[in-house]
């Protein structure tokens, strides 16, 4: 296995809590010391539920928002306050949730593209030409170029997303729920086409979703987050063969199954109703019990 190109190392980030007078009365810790790598060439899923911390961490890997704590380092070199830079731009790109949200929709195909390619100075002469490259790479015609993003589907959009992600030939790219917004066909074309594309141009990726069926023939290693803290990490069979935490075993138990061998793999455990509490009603339950104890 080669070198990790993307390493986090015991990474935090609070956020203060303030009563009605804007006074502090304390924090949310919303990522709790959590370290992971992620090998050059290869896919690292990082699975957990709504508040769980997942998006906190794309944001600080993309310089989105500042540590708390801990280290991010890509190519051996920390990276943390330095996000800013056109150099760390060029490294590192990330494709967005909702695809038709993350285009303008006043500019056409062409002119989204084109605003990396113009930001690091990378259009050259053959501008034209590269944006038309870009789009036949993730499986559009390049003449969708001239249209605008209300006249693409869903899956058009999120291909268009990854085609100006693409454009400054980074070497990460961070998937913050990708295909949460598509139907459940368009997911899976989505998926092949970034396997595709990872292999082709030896592409790393950190794939953030709340669906771990999504993740078991894409990414090599998972890590699942609970309430901020990584729980459980490993090889993406071992943890969906031999899962060891009892939440991880719980979000296998809600995965939807197509297949007698994955019924038979999968754990059988009752569901719980309801949802997982965020850290911030965590925080809130503790101090109502402090207050009555």
């Amino acid at each position: 296995m080669s070198a990790p190109l993307l390493e986090v190392k015991h990474l935090s980030k609070s956020f203060p809590v303030r009563d009605a007078f804007g006074r502090r009365i304390g924090e949310v810790r919303a990522v709790d010391d959590v370290s992971f790598s992620i090998p050059r060439g290869e896919v690292y899923g990082l699975a957990g539920e709504s508040g769980s911390g997942k998006s906190t961490i794309a944001r600080m890997i993309m310089g989105l928002a500042v540590p708390s704590a801990g280290d991010i380092l890509l190519d051996g070199e920390s990276i943390t306050g330095a996000t800013g830079s056109r150099a760390y731009g060029r490294k590192v790109q990330m494709v967005f949730q909702n695809p038709g949200s993350s285009l303008n929709p006043r500019r056409t195909v062409g002119q989204s593209i084109a605003v990396p390619l113009d930001a690091h100075r990378l259009a050259g002469g053959s501008k034209d030409k590269k944006i038309g490259g870009l789009l036949e790479m993730v499986q559009l015609p390049a003449d969708f170029a001239s249209r605008y993003p209300h006249e693409l589907s869903g899956g058009q959009k999120q291909r268009v997303a990854i085609a100006r992600a693409l454009a400054v030939e980074p070497k990460l790219i961070v998937l913050d729920e990708p295909t949460s917004a598509l139907d459940v066909s368009v997911q899976a074309r989505v998926i092949a086409l970034l396997m595709e594309l990872g292999k082709k141009l030896d592409l790393t990726f950190l794939f953030i979703s709340h669906d771990l069926s999504l993740m078991r023939n894409f990414a090599s290693e998972v890590g699942v987050l609970y309430l901020g803290k990584l729980v459980e990490a490993g090889p993406t069979q071992k943890l969906f063969e031999k899962p060891e935490h009892p939440y991880t075993r719980l979000l296998l138990a809600s995965v939807p199954v197509i297949s007698a061998e994955e019924e038979a793999i999968r754990p059988k455990l009752p569901l719980i109703n309801g949802e997982v509490a965020t850290a911030a009603q965590v925080l809130a339950g503790l101090a109502e019990t402090q207050s009555t104890s």
